[in-house]
């Protein structure tokens, strides 16, 4: 323990404090929200969505982290900034709109309703993109308003989530899933406020 501990106070590991890395401390906890975005994507695709949800979490976890991180540590910058958005877009907008489309869409509609689906799906996955493409325009590295203007890609993705195991347990129709989806997806560039934790 105390190798480890002297491995990472020492000069060698200086580039995990330097907000001008890469590999910040920050950023290293993003590239563990990556991973495990992708990790989820390939369980979706095994159709295992009890371990890809598991990896979905994990993904969110360490995205709440890494900000904090950065803010502690005043590791912040446009690097990280842009990397955040990234794994945002794939653990936050891809992976729940994914896991939707695969456990809900697929096993239970045809015909003009998978149509429906399927454009709707596009639609959130827009909505997501465009949001994370603004906030990136109109935010400074370091910078943390008190309140997001419109819904962000994180609590989204918790809605969906609620919005999968209501359909699971069969609490709503995949069709109103598609209705559910659109109006998340609108509040995504919607002009509501949410207080920002």
């Amino acid at each position: 323990m105390q190798f480890i501990q002297k491995l990472l106070s020492s000069s060698y590991m200086n580039f995990l404090y330097t907000s001008t890395s890469h590999f910040n401390l920050a950023n290293l906890f993003t590239f563990v929200n990556i991973g495990a975005g992708l990790i989820a994507t390939y369980f979706i695709t095994q159709n295992n969505f009890v371990v890809a949800i598991l990896f979905a979490w994990i993904g969110g976890a360490f995205d709440i982290f890494d900000g904090k991180i950065a803010r502690k540590y005043n590791l912040s910058n446009e690097f990280g900034i842009q990397l955040d958005s990234f794994a945002d877009f794939l653990s936050f907008v891809l992976v729940p709109v994914f896991l939707i489309f695969q456990a809900s869409y697929i096993t239970s509609l045809n015909g003009l309703w998978m149509f429906l689906a399927s454009i709707t799906t596009i639609y959130y996955v827009i909505s997501g993109l465009r949001r994370l493409i603004h906030f990136n325009i109109n935010t400074d590295a370091g910078e943390v308003d008190k309140y997001f203007t419109g819904v962000p890609t994180p609590l989204g993705a918790i809605l969906l989530w609620l919005v999968y195991l209501s359909n699971t347990y069969g609490l709503i129709e995949s069709s109103t899933v598609i209705i559910l989806m659109l109006i998340i997806g609108w509040s995504l560039n919607s002009k509501l406020k949410v207080r920002h934790p």
